[in-house]
């Protein structure tokens, strides 16, 4: 297994969980590509993000912009980056709480915000570019994972901050799940009633009150 990072001083973090770190720059399309074909990977699951600073804080617009160009300069060179290594499967992050005012629970078939006002306007461009860059990859078998606000350990909440919501647990176990089952869409939320996770259950065998051992967790927590 093997797992990224733009920095050499998270390497050894990757390391200690038994992964083989690769440094690289997504924005670097042609370093990205020899690191893919390096890997050989199965499937390739892209979590990438640039969010430094939460929401209120006074770092927050900037870095909804720079998780704009993220998800769609990056995720365009790391699908061509699995295209031309012949990578069969791509599992996605995407976000559930984009979808467009409506009445009643949302499920994936619902149409996004795309009309929304800056900074969610940014959100939104970003997930549609990502989204249609995977899905329309040719010879990849594409899952995307529509996430609800992450809480738990590393996250900026303790607790689910309003609907929809998912532990990062949960969210972790839905893409493992989806490393191997499925193809397109699927809602990773809790049953709050704001959106629907029912396909994913269906589908994916997803289970929201997923939680990792104890032990395991602690020693997966990010360093104080």
């Amino acid at each position: 297994m093997t797992g990224t990072t733009r920095s050499a001083a998270k390497a050894p973090l990757l390391q200690a969980m038994g992964i083989a770190a690769s440094v690289v720059d997504v924005f670097e399309a042609e370093a990205l590509a020899q690191a893919v074909a390096a890997a050989r990977p199965d499937v390739i699951i892209h979590q990438l993000t640039d969010l430094p600073s939460g929401p209120g804080t006074p770092g927050y617009a900037a870095g909804q912009v720079a998780n704009r160009r993220l998800r769609i300069e990056g995720t365009h060179n790391l699908v061509q980056a699995a295209v031309i290594a012949g990578v069969p499967r791509v599992v996605a992050q995407s976000t559930a709480f984009a979808y467009a005012p409506g009445e009643g629970v949302r499920s994936e078939d619902e149409p996004l915000d795309v009309t929304a006002e800056p900074p969610r306007r940014w959100t939104v461009e970003g997930i549609v570019a990502l989204e249609r860059e995977v899905l329309q990859a040719p010879v990849i078998t594409a899952v995307v994972l529509r996430y609800g606000y992450f809480y738990g350990p590393g996250t900026w909440y303790a607790a689910p901050p309003k609907p929809p919501s998912i532990h990062v647990d949960a969210a972790a176990h839905a893409a493992l799940l989806a490393a191997t089952r499925g193809s397109g869409i699927y809602n990773i939320v809790e049953d709050d009633g704001a959106v629907s996770g029912a396909k994913a259950v269906r589908e994916l065998g997803f289970d929201f009150a997923f939680r990792l051992p104890s032990q395991l967790a602690q020693k997966l927590a990010p360093p104080a």
